[in-house]
């Protein structure tokens, strides 16, 4: 399947929707969309994961990548996470530094 990363921004808040496989050949276009979420300087940074269908460790780590790149205070929120995408990332711990959610912040 085709990867897309579309970012939008709302007040206070940049989302990012990711739809597809996030593997080791599309984590540059995440990647570079984590960068340009983070010179809107948000209070929130949503990806909302309903639409993945597959999260490989090059993935993950541009979501830590996220983490890290995010200024202090910062909330990084993952919306819509399906089971085997999320028991990836509770597998690693990163669960600790996120939230979930299963809808978009209001």
């Amino acid at each position: 399947m085709t990867f897309r990363a579309q970012l939008q921004e709302r007040p206070g808040m940049a989302i990012l929707e990711l739809t597809g496989d996030l593997d080791s050949a599309t984590a540059p276009v995440f990647r570079d969309k984590v960068e340009e979420a983070a010179e809107m300087d948000p209070a929130q940074l949503v990806i909302d994961l309903s639409r993945l269908d597959y999260l490989s460790s090059a993935g993950l780590r541009v979501l830590v990548f996220a983490r890290q790149k995010m200024a202090d205070g910062v909330a990084l929120v993952l919306v819509g996470a399906g089971e085997s995408v999320a028991e990836t990332i509770r597998l690693t711990g990163f669960d600790q530094s996120v939230s979930f959610s299963e809808t978009l912040p209001g």
